[in-house]
């Protein structure tokens, strides 16, 4: 199965964002081809979420895990982290006060 790139990912979800009216943005544009995806949903009442892509041990699919949650500044913190020891990391800013970030869907795993 060919592998997407991290662009062709990220304009998709972005696109997909757009279409039901969720506002996102790049943060932190990475490697085109094979950078990593973070993607941080900000609630905008002080609070935020950051995932990432991981494996399921069991299964062996690609999951979204919860890499951070609590107060934006701690969330930010940790992405800032995460940025550090990987330059080629995509950071994608989600804002949504009913807390949407479509991850869950079809076709984002």
């Amino acid at each position: 199965m060919a592998r997407l790139t991290a662009r062709f990912w990220v304009d998709a979800y972005l696109a997909r964002l757009r279409f039901v009216d969720i506002a996102a943005f790049v943060v932190a544009h990475g490697d085109d081809t094979a950078g990593a995806v973070l993607v941080k949903l900000n609630t905008l009442d002080g609070q935020a979420c950051a995932y990432t892509r991981g494996f399921d041990l069991m299964s062996g699919d690609r999951i979204w895990q919860e890499l951070s949650n609590g107060p934006e500044r701690d969330v930010d913190e940790a992405i800032s982290r995460q940025r550090s020891f990987d330059p080629d990391l995509w950071v994608i800013e989600v804002e949504d006060r009913a807390g949407r970030h479509m991850l869950d869907e079809e076709g984002l795993g």
